[in-house]
């Protein structure tokens, strides 16, 4: 287990693989281990770097305001700690938001980006999902919260499929949770986003990743990173939903490898 200071909060992170550095960077959740199904692959070609955010998993959990540029800054912060210069980021959702902040602001930081499952503009869509799911928090608590998230992450042919394991994912993630306000802060910073005036600043090579099942940051939100980042390009997989690194690893693995390594 290791831990970096960065400013008034301690970092959980795990570094694994060897090659050129590549952060990962998780959704609402914030947890390092989002990323199980795709480390060992990953660091077959580079060192890999996962977190826990601010307010999440063996992190520092402060109940304050949370938006996405201060976990970017955090972001930053642990690259420093860790004597990182630059690396390429490949974040999901939220994760996705935190790397268009540190791309725009700090360019010579990132080497290429992965925008997976992720948005500029709170589309309708994804804002009567938050909305349900910040309504659920306040009405029936924490445990609720996370029952409900299979709805939002995965097609239903696989939370069918692989439910036995998804029951006990989500009672860990029950007894592990952090508070609901933590929780709901964290909401507030997804609801709050506005990733357009960043888009035009981003210079890195970037990929857009979305599958076309996805009902929390669907296509259109996709489509539209890609169209306002110059140079980059979009790839759309048939199939799982805002959680295609759980429901088609292999698939993720390629894409995400083929890009790093062009």
């Amino acid at each position: 287990m290791a831990f970096a200071t960065v400013a008034d909060t301690t970092v959980y992170y795990e570094i694994t693989g060897s090659g050129p550095p590549v952060l990962l960077v998780s959704g609402l959740a914030g947890v390092s281990s989002y990323w199980d199904p795709n480390v060992e692959e990953l660091a077959r070609h580079f060192t890999v770097i996962r977190y826990d955010h601010r307010g999440t998993g063996r992190t520092s959990r402060p109940e304050q305001p949370y938006s996405i540029e201060l976990l970017a800054d955090d972001l930053v912060g642990l690259m420093d700690a860790l004597g990182l210069p630059k690396a390429s980021l490949v974040g999901h959702s939220t994760g996705g938001a935190i790397g268009q902040v540190i791309a725009a602001r700090h360019p010579q930081r990132i080497d290429r980006l992965v925008l997976y499952g992720t948005w500029a503009t709170l589309c309708p869509q994804m804002r009567l999902c938050m909305d349900v799911r910040r309504r659920l928090l306040r009405a029936e608590g924490a445990a609720a919260f996370h029952r409900s998230s299979p709805l939002f992450l995965y097609p239903p042919r696989y939370i069918c499929e692989t439910w036995p394991r998804l029951e006990r994912d989500l009672e860990a993630n029950v007894a592990s949770s952090p508070t609901p306000a933590i929780i709901e802060a964290r909401i507030e910073a997804v609801v709050g986003f506005d990733g357009v005036p960043y888009l035009a600043d981003i210079a890195a090579d970037t990929l857009v990743l979305v599958a076309e099942d996805d009902i929390l940051t669907p296509p259109v939100a996709a489509s539209e990173l890609a169209t306002a980042i110059a140079g980059a390009k979009l790839e759309t997989f048939p199939y799982g939903a805002h959680a295609v690194s759980w429901c088609e690893p292999e698939a993720f693995n390629a894409a995400v490898t083929t890009f790093l390594n062009a």
